[in-house]
């Protein structure tokens, strides 16, 4: 169940990573909430792709889904 809540909460930010030729894909969920994700696209490797994942998208998924307690990135 956690696992789908975090798929449809990234499914909300997609767009906007899409919109600038980036995207994220789900990598795990662990029981304690923590989420993997890797960023693709012009996402993978930018500068600011760290700033992305923890002001944009950990923000986003603590938001939607409260068990949510980090986002790393692989």
């Amino acid at each position: 169940m956690l696992k789908e809540s975090v798929e449809t909460a990234l499914q909300e930010i997609r767009p906007a990573l899409q919109a600038d030729g980036g995207d994220v894909e789900l990598v795990e969920v662990s029981d304690s909430g923590v989420v993997t994700v890797r960023l693709t696209g012009a996402c993978h490797g930018c500068p600011m792709g760290m700033q992305t994942l923890k002001m944009g998208i950990e923000a986003h998924l603590k938001k939607a889904v409260p068990q949510v307690t980090e986002v790393l990135g692989v």
